[in-house]
């Protein structure tokens, strides 16, 4: 199926499209958060930008995706997920009130990092709730279409807020105060996915009663043991396991790409100027959401023309080629393009190991994969932004961060080649 035909089948359930209206809300409000913070974290007008400062500022922005995730699920199935999605937003809007606050009376930026990674501890609750309750509301047959249009919708609910974000800064300005009302936008708009929550039912989104559960306690326990068991089937499952590699692979590169472009932009190419910097990182953020946007229309029929072990080959193939060529000139044209480039890659990437672990990991150990899944997705990210922190220059012009970028995707491919090819070999 297509995107619109899967958007249309699931649309029809009157459960589904509030639950589908609270995502979409909430993820508007998390596109123009996460610019606020960006803005914040690495335009600041009165301050110059370090890779130091960008490996932080994206640390704050995913460790919580990364430390929280696996451990949410043990509360999300012992609290009342409609309650959460009315409860959290509230929560969150405080949260943001006293990020706005800080930011306005100029306290230390430490003080403001550690509002915002409360802000993105409570989101990974809320994401967790959303993502938990999507068998509730859509019937067993139409599961499939739903987990099909629900990420990019939701991914493309975050670019449209972030561009509402862009678009806010211009009229409130960069400084703290204008950072500190995107924040209050951010909070107003995401308590509305609230009353879009409290119009379901109390008990519809679940979790029904479990009398052989274990306590809390011993559940938290069981998730590192979990984890540890389902690394250990993935490395059974080699196929799926190198896709996962292939996806982390291109989640650290993709890091460096974007530690340095921020770099570039805001100390090389516009001469400190923090406005024009954060409108040209705003021109590769959009080409990036074009490219990944694309991927999801030319994917399905690139796995079908090439299958998904060659095509994940040629995309990480093609986004080493075309970064060296587009990035290696340092020219600011080039970043726009290599942006689109890399979104049109990765998210190819992702798609095929998405499929890959729902096709090959066995159902009993499906959910444990998805978590090490998420943990390296975002980990992978600021492991990069730590790296880059270490060997980015002040101005951002580094030919050795293109090269490792370069023939790191290239160097992915083989890998995964190798391992792919030597497992169907043993399977034969």
């Amino acid at each position: 199926m297509s995107f619109v035909a899967d958007l249309r089948v699931v649309l029809r359930g009157r459960d589904f499209r509030r639950l589908f209206s609270t995502r979409l809300v909430s993820q508007f409000s998390d596109g123009i958060f996460q610019f606020g913070v960006t803005g914040f974290a690495f335009f600041s007008p009165e301050s110059q930008t370090t890779a130091f400062e960008v490996a932080a500022g994206l640390a704050v922005l995913l460790l919580p995706y990364s430390v929280l995730g696996p451990f949410v699920g043990v509360f999300i199935d012992r609290w009342s997920r409609r309650q959460i999605l009315v409860v959290a937003p509230f929560i969150r809007g405080m949260l943001l009130l006293l990020a706005a606050g800080l930011v306005a009376a100029d306290v230390p930026d430490p003080w403001f990092y550690a509002a915002a990674l409360a802000v993105l501890g409570v989101n990974r609750f809320f994401l967790a709730a959303l993502g938990a309750s999507l068998p509730h509301v859509v019937p067993p047959e139409r599961l499939i279409s739903a987990n099909a249009v629900v990420p990019t919708s939701g991914t493309v609910a975050t670019f449209v807020g972030a561009g509402l974000g862009f678009l806010l800064r211009e009229i409130f300005g960069g400084t703290d105060f204008g950072v500190a009302l995107l924040l209050v936008t951010s909070g107003v708009v995401f308590t509305m996915s609230a009353l879009v929550a409290r119009t379901m039912d109390r008990q519809l989104l679940g979790p029904w009663p479990d009398p052989n559960r274990p306590q809390a306690r011993q559940a938290l326990r069981n998730v590192v043991t979990g984890l540890t068991d389902g690394a250990k089937h993935l490395v059974r499952h080699r196929v799926a396991a190198a896709t996962m590699g292939a996806m982390a692979t291109h989640r650290f590169l993709f890091g460096m790409c974007t530690a340095l472009g921020i770099i570039l932009y805001r100390n090389y190419f516009t001469d400190g100027d923090a406005d024009a910097a954060l409108r040209g990182v705003g021109l590769v953020v959009v080409a990036a959401g074009v490219g990944t946007a694309l991927a999801v229309v030319i994917t399905p029929y690139a796995t079908e023309r090439f299958g998904i072990e060659r095509w994940v080959q040629i995309a990480l193939v093609a986004a080493g080629v075309l970064t060296a060529a587009l990035v290696l000139p340092f020219q600011e044209w080039g970043l726009p393009v290599a942006g689109f480039v890399l979104g049109l890659a990765g998210q190819s990437v992702k798609i095929c190991a998405d499929t890959t672990v729902q096709r090959d990991v066995e159902d009993i150990y499906r959910g444990r994969a998805f978590s090490i899944y998420d943990m390296l997705f975002n980990g992978m990210y600021v492991l990069a932004a730590a790296l880059s922190a270490a060997i980015l220059p002040a101005n951002g012009k580094s030919y050795l961060a293109v090269v490792i970028i370069s023939l790191g995707y290239p160097l992915a491919a083989l890998a995964y080649r190798t391992i792919t090819t030597r497992s169907r070999a043993e399977a034969v």
